[in-house]
């Protein structure tokens, strides 16, 4: 009898972590996506395929690198804190990089250091995947690529930052999110 209350126990509290990760999870995104500040960095995308995650816009963006001081300090996929300032267009812009979580401000971000080049501190941030419904995608990257090379649209990734914590809400392009452009070609197709 005492091995059955023993098990009973041992699964609802199996059950119990089952539930609470992927709801942890979640709600830490969401509190990000209702709370954070939003941030639009420029992009440049390609358009790959990863067979377990499904197809996906990789963004680049023209606001990764900054100069530094001490290169020597530097190692390639070290943690780094970025902290962000918005230019006059509105597009995010570095202010500083550390290697010590900042307490004076929510504007920063944690990343990976890419690559240090030089006195250039290039930067690889944890949202340089956009994933879309597979039918879209495609669609999606041809869209991204037309626009590109027209100098009169503007590309970018609106991101929402909160405490180091980042979620890609949306790529946009002329302020009009990716999804809703592709959803209006296809249906102009039919």
């Amino acid at each position: 009898m005492n091995s059955k209350k023993i098990i009973i126990l041992a699964f609802i509290v199996v059950a119990l972590v089952q539930i609470y990760v992927p709801a942890k999870i979640i709600l830490d995104r969401a509190i990000v996506l209702s709370s954070g500040k939003e941030f639009k960095f420029r992009t440049a995308p390609i358009d790959p395929t990863d067979p377990f995650r499904g197809k996906y816009i990789t963004l680049n963006f023209n606001e990764n690198t900054i100069e530094i001081q001490n290169t020597g300090n530097w190692t390639r996929g070290e943690a780094v804190f970025v902290l962000l300032e918005t230019d006059n267009n509105g597009f995010a812009k570095i202010r500083s990089a550390s290697k010590a979580k900042p307490l004076d401000t929510r504007d920063f971000l944690k990343a990976k250091v890419n690559y240090v080049d030089g006195s250039k501190l290039s930067i690889e941030y944890p949202f340089d995947r956009f994933y879309m419904e597979e039918s879209k995608a495609y669609d999606a990257e041809l869209t991204y690529r037309r626009a590109l090379p027209d100098t009169s649209q503007v590309a970018y990734a609106l991101v929402n930052i909160k405490n180091g914590e980042s979620v890609l809400k949306d790529v946009m392009i002329n302020g009009i999110s990716i999804r809703e452009i592709v959803k209006a070609e296809q249906q102009n197709k039919k």
